[in-house]
Parts: structure tokens; C-alpha cells; sequence
């Protein structure tokens, strides 16, 4: 006899469904199925990381261009703060011949003229020499104070009252009650 017991009914059915002796499983194709799924994974994180890389590169660039044009605009707002200055439009009107006006009159809603209007004055060379162009103002240093509406080379502007405003008739003209400024010669 063998060493083994013969299997009869039931159980001989069952032995024939299972490999008779000790097989082995093909190791080649789970071998290579793993280092597929590690290649993949390699490559994946490197492609990954990759454009992680370029995202971040692209982001640098962008903050250096926003840096860049934010020192443009507020070099360009301090050029637009210096041409607005009181002095230097005062010369530029000097410049173009315009000179302060005189004193004005205002018209009441009724028709009047209201104050004296006079002339313009004629502009003086030493008050030319006083303005100086936004481009000789220091940026820093020690802050000047405003000059006093007395210094000033315009004539002051009287006072204005306001007039109270008349319910208008059916087919009144309207007249706006706000004064309006007349200028001499036109």
C-alpha cells in the first residue's frame, strides 16, 4: 500500500477537482504586474510634481509683474499728485497766459446783477518767479505749510447767499436760483 489512503465517494469527487501534486504559481506575471503598478506610480508622482513645479514658477512671475506695476502706477500717481498741486497749476495757466481773474458779478434769478465785476488783473513777473514746476517739489523732507489765502496772488471771491427758490407758476420759465458767475467781454 501507499502511504496515501484512497479516497472513495464524495471525497474522490472532490480530490480530482484539486491539482494532483505540489504545482507552483507563474511568479513572472505578478512580478510584473507590481512593477508596472510602481512605474506607474513613479511616473504619475513626477509628472505631478512636475506641474506642481511649473504652477509655482508661473505664480513667482506673476507676483513679480503685479510688484512691478504697482511701483509703475504709484510712481505714475505721484507724478499725477505733483502735476495737481496748487503751485504748479498756477503756472501752468501762467504759461498758457491765463491770468487770476477779477472781481465777479452774479445774476439774481430775477435778472439783477449782483456786485461790481472788474477786470482781470495783469499778471506780474514777481509773481511768476514764486511758482515752481511739480518737478523741483522734494518728494521728502521737512512739509511746507499752505500758504494763507492773504499771500495769495488771486483776489478773494465774496460770499454767496443763497436765494430761496419761488414755487413756479403753470408756464413760468425756469430760472436756476444758484448764482451764476459772469466773466467780463463775453
Amino acid at each position: 500500500m501507499s502511504g496515501k489512503p484512497e479516497l472513495r465517494g464524495r471525497a474522490a469527487r472532490l480530490a480530482r477537482l484539486l491539482p494532483a501534486g505540489p504545482r507552483r504559481a507563474a511568479r513572472t506575471p505578478f512580478v510584473l504586474l507590481v512593477v508596472l503598478l510602481l512605474g506607474g506610480g513613479l511616473i504619475g508622482l513626477l509628472v505631478l510634481n512636475s506641474a506642481l513645479s511649473e504652477g509655482s514658477f508661473r505664480m513667482d512671475d506673476l507676483q513679480r509683474d503685479t510688484k512691478s506695476l504697482t511701483d509703475e502706477e504709484q510712481a505714475l500717481q505721484r507724478d499725477i499728485d505733483s502735476y495737481s498741486a496748487p503751485d504748479a497749476l498756477q503756472r501752468r495757466a501762467r504759461e498758457l497766459g491765463m491770468v487770476p481773474g477779477g472781481d465777479p458779478a452774479f445774476l439774481d434769478p430775477d435778472g439783477t446783477v449782483k456786485g461790481v465785476p472788474s477786470a482781470a488783473a495783469q499778471p506780474t513777473q514777481d509773481a511768476a518767479a514764486v511758482v515752481r514746476p511739480p518737478e523741483a517739489i522734494p518728494l521728502t523732507g521737512p512739509t511746507q505749510a499752505a500758504p494763507s489765502p492773504a499771500a495769495s496772488t488771486f483776489p478773494a471771491v465774496p460770499p454767496v447767499t443763497p436765494v430761496p427758490a419761488a414755487p413756479l407758476a403753470q408756464g413760468t420759465a425756469f430760472v436756476p436760483t444758484a448764482a451764476t458767475p459772469t466773466t467780463p467781454g463775453r
